[in-house]
């Protein structure tokens, strides 16, 4: 039986993705325009009217009947559907695809990423590659469970001002970070943005995140890996890039490199780099 995967915009998934791939739109608010991340509102046009702009955004979960609606459409086409969204502690949407799998009983599968962005889209292909060797959708989805705990997301943010905004951190703290021009280095753990450090400068930020990927098992260079940035430009990744070079030169060529969207850019802001992987497996 074919599988259909279905996630989230959160994922940032660049377009057009796989024929088997559906992805639904979150919806980004502008003071009272309204948007669907990724459908009418491209990554760039995001983040112009972030930068250009005095509202701070706000994004909305994917409710039940939307996930029923792409659930349905899968299963008149004959297929199964492996549904990976992002982390229930960041959203709610993992709880609105659980209420619309009900009506599809062993038909739907809901994987909850306990990620976002690239750690999200990694998992994507993830099932893509499963499903590739020929698993069947609760096969696949049995693995995601597993191999979601080895994926590791690390990024450096440019500013701690949207952090401020939205409401994560004090003003006062806000204020002393950007006097001192510090670059706080976060995580994704349990499904959860926690806060690793913070260094003063763009040049101790780099090295703080590559020291932190050192800390880790080791990229798994045989399953997905992927780099990310927030903005309108990649200066700052590309930079990165060529001071973690140590990190990736023995193992590959190129590094693959999206972008973040605006469910996940509204609350870090632009200037931000992210790396998401597989941690090499325990043995």
């Amino acid at each position: 039986m074919k599988i259909r995967v279905i996630t989230d915009s959160a994922a940032d998934l660049p377009l057009p993705c796989r024929p088997e791939v559906t992805v639904l739109p979150m919806t980004v608010t502008f003071g009272e325009e309204q948007f669907l991340d990724g459908v009418n509102l491209t990554h760039r046009q995001f983040y112009e009217k972030l930068i250009e702009g005095d509202v701070l955004p706000a994004t909305s979960q994917i409710n039940p009947a939307q996930f029923e609606e792409a659930f349905r459409q899968a299963a008149e086409a004959g297929e199964t559907v492996v549904a990976v969204v992002v982390s229930s502690k960041l959203s709610g949407t993992f709880q609105s695809a659980c209420i619309a799998a009900e009506e599809f009983p062993g038909r739907v599968f809901v994987v909850d990423s306990e990620n976002a962005t690239i750690g999200e889209q990694i998992l994507v292909q993830r099932a893509l590659a499963l499903m590739d060797q020929g698993l069947d959708a609760a096969a696949v989805a049995g693995r995601l469970e597993e191999e979601k705990k080895d994926i590791c997301l690390v990024a450096l943010l440019d500013t701690l001002e949207y952090l401020k905004r939205g409401g994560r951190i004090s003003s006062s703290a806000a204020l002393v970070g950007g006097l001192l021009s510090v670059k706080p280095v976060v995580a994704v753990e349990h499904g959860e943005v926690v806060m690793l450090g913070r260094a003063r400068g763009s040049k101790n930020g780099s090295n703080l995140l590559v020291q932190e990927i050192r800390k880790t098992r080791g990229v798994d260079f045989e399953r997905p890996y992927l780099l990310g940035y927030t903005g309108l430009e990649d200066s700052l990744l590309q930079k990165y890039i060529a001071d973690s070079a140590a990190l990736w030169a023995e193992h590959t060529d190129a590094l693959p490199v999206g972008t973040v969207g605006g469910t996940i850019g509204a609350h870090v802001g632009p200037g931000a780099v992210a790396v998401a992987f597989f941690q090499r497996s325990d043995g």
